[in-house]
């Protein structure tokens, strides 16, 4: 009925998925404490967005290592999940940033004031 059967791993695969789970849920942890110590938006993003991306690269490892030794194939389909977490987490940090920036801006906060939008070909004076 079920070809595939869990057995139980070998020494070596269950100490490097259990590295690599425990630094993936590590990083996760950090990301979100440094979500709520820190003090400004502006700092608070960094924190989850840089773990968030280091924990999913660390828990596709333990997946990786833990299904390609249960299987006896290499398993690559837990690469996808990262690259997309990967492709998505900075797109939405700039646009979480931008939309900060400008509500600040509104607001008449400290923030950098805004690029001029002169072209680079016009020689400013």
């Amino acid at each position: 009925m079920n070809d595939f059967i869990l057995g139980p791993l070998p020494l070596w695969a269950e100490i490097i998925t259990a590295i690599f789970a425990v630094l993936g849920a590590a990083f996760a942890a950090i990301g979100s404490f440094g979500l709520v110590r820190l003090p400004t938006f502006f700092r608070r993003i960094h924190a989850p967005t840089l773990g968030a991306t280091a924990g999913v690269w660390c828990m596709t490892a333990a997946t990786i290592v833990y299904f390609s030794v249960q299987g006896n194939n290499l398993f690559l389909h837990a690469v996808l999940i990262t690259l997309f977490v990967a492709l998505t987490a900075p797109v939405t940090t700039i646009f979480l940033m931008r939309a900060a920036l400008f509500r600040e801006r509104q607001k008449g906060g400290n923030v950098p004031p805004d690029a001029p939008s002169t072209p680079a070909s016009q020689p400013r004076e």
